[in-house]
């Protein structure tokens, strides 16, 4: 089976590569010749563990291939995929108008009914708008009667672990208007299914719904565990006790119970105001969804707030590091980082800011400039430092050197974004702790 992605960002690239390993001949598609052109001599566009090795072992199998345009490959496959971005305009609506440009090109090449697939994240209704993009373009050819079908199969990759949940997916969504599209779906996805994979077919307008539905539950139980711990604090009840009983609860479960800064990145923001949009356009307000949205948003401050309260509003001259600048580990992604709205206020309050993130440096030069001094590692970040803030839990910031921090240190403070460190730990070395959901001084609480 031949396939064609349009796209080499996050998503398409990452689903070329592995539907590559599993035998299909790819095409990614993508109209910055420079990226091609990068990718054609092996350079990955984004840091992702093991896309590198993937990209490289299937293009060297004669697997995976690199274009500039569409209308190169066109007649040589069966299915086109979309996997351009679709970022938030000023009113939190997905931006479609790459999604549409495709759709386009679509209509514009085809000479034989070929399937086109939405991968990118497109609100509900989306389909139709591409149904007439391309059937417009049809007309104009003169080529009204060319047969061509739509199928929305969204993806649900997270960035640290994308290969992973490609190739081991909890489940495959795919919405199909006919047996022409299940069948080309099902023997594009049969290497997965000898896996025991789920894959759950269902009509283009639910398919494209389950990708926000999805997104927007997930960062629901974020900010509701944020509001729980900034509520335990005050109360002098123990977030990682209390998370703990409620995750025991079959009903509710663990995953994404854990306190912190507040979430970021490229989909759960985007995702959960598009959401919001979508329902004011038609007239059904995301109540639940916008307070989601806004508590994530007063979150991001957090670790500013409580730096600002160490000195007492006072952080003109104080050095601080930071460690970690990604939103979260295993990526350099740095989009709605909780890290900028932290650096931000930082350097308004007169704060020096020294940053560390294993991966993301060159990113945040990218994105700040010399706002902020670069460390070359973590501990020489703390040299001197009045504080320290940790914002994102890479590895190897979970055990820290405490006693070789302290004498680094010019002062005390440690502020843990992600609540990874324990009280006893940081207090043996004379340094003083300030998690999230947790009082200053607590007592030790054994989980029986």
């Amino acid at each position: 089976m031949n396939v064609a992605i349009v796209g080499t960002g996050y998503v398409g690239l990452v689903s070329g590569a592995c539907f590559a390993e599993i035998g299909v001949d790819v095409t990614c598609v993508d109209i910055d010749s420079a990226k091609i052109d990068k990718l054609k001599h092996g350079i990955i566009p984004i840091y992702e563990p093991g896309l590198s090795d993937l990209v490289s072992r299937n293009c060297e199998a004669g697997r995976l291939h690199f274009a500039t345009s569409l209308a190169e490959v066109i007649d040589s496959v069966d299915i086109v995929f979309c996997a351009v971005g679709t970022p938030a305009d000023e009113d939190g609506s997905a931006d479609l108008s790459h999604v549409l440009e495709v759709a386009a090109d679509f209509g514009a090449g085809i000479k034989r009914k070929t399937l086109f697939v939405i991968k990118s994240t497109v609100p509900v209704g989306t389909s139709e708008l591409v149904r007439g993009v391309v059937k417009k373009q049809l007309d104009e050819r003169g080529c009204p009667d060319m047969d061509f079908e739509l199928a929305s199969n969204p993806e649900f990759l997270k960035e640290g672990a994308a290969i992973k949940d490609f190739m081991s997916p909890d489940r495959v969504v795919i919405g199909i208007e006919s047996d022409y599209g299940r069948k080309l779906m099902e023997r594009l996805y049969r290497p997965f299914l000898l896996n025991n994979m789920r894959v759950m077919f269902m009509d283009l307008p639910s398919a494209e719904m389950t990708k926000y539905a999805a997104n927007a539950m997930l960062a629901t139980r974020i900010s509701f565990i944020n509001e729980i711990a900034n509520l335990c604090e005050r109360t002098g009840a123990d977030v990682d006790a209390v998370r703990r009983a409620v995750g025991a609860d079959a009903r509710i479960g663990s995953k994404f119970l854990y306190p912190g800064c507040g979430y970021g990145g490229s989909c759960f923001p985007k995702d959960v105001r598009a959401l919001i949009n979508t329902g004011m356009n038609h007239g059904c307000p995301m109540s639940v969804i916008a307070a989601v949205e806004e508590v994530n948003e007063r979150q991001k401050s957090i670790v500013f707030d409580k730096l600002s309260a160490i000195f007492g509003g006072k952080l003109a001259g104080r050095r601080v590091a930071i460690w970690g600048l990604a939103f979260k580990p295993e990526t350099d992604d740095m989009r709605c980082a909780p890290s900028l709205v932290v650096i931000e206020k930082l350097i308004e309050a007169g704060a020096m800011v020294v940053v560390y993130d294993p991966v993301a440096m060159d990113e945040c030069r990218r994105r700040m400039g010399d706002a902020v001094v670069y460390a070359s590692d973590m501990y020489q970040a703390v040299r001197d430092a009045d504080a320290l803030a940790l914002l994102t839990e890479w590895k190897q910031f979970r055990l820290p050197q405490w006693s070789r921090i302290a004498q680094l240190m010019k002062g005390n403070d440690i502020v843990d974004g992600r609540n990874i460190y324990q009280e006893t730990d940081v207090a043996a070395a004379g340094l003083k702790l300030r998690a999230i959901g947790r009082a200053i001084k607590q007592t030790s609480c054994q989980q029986l």
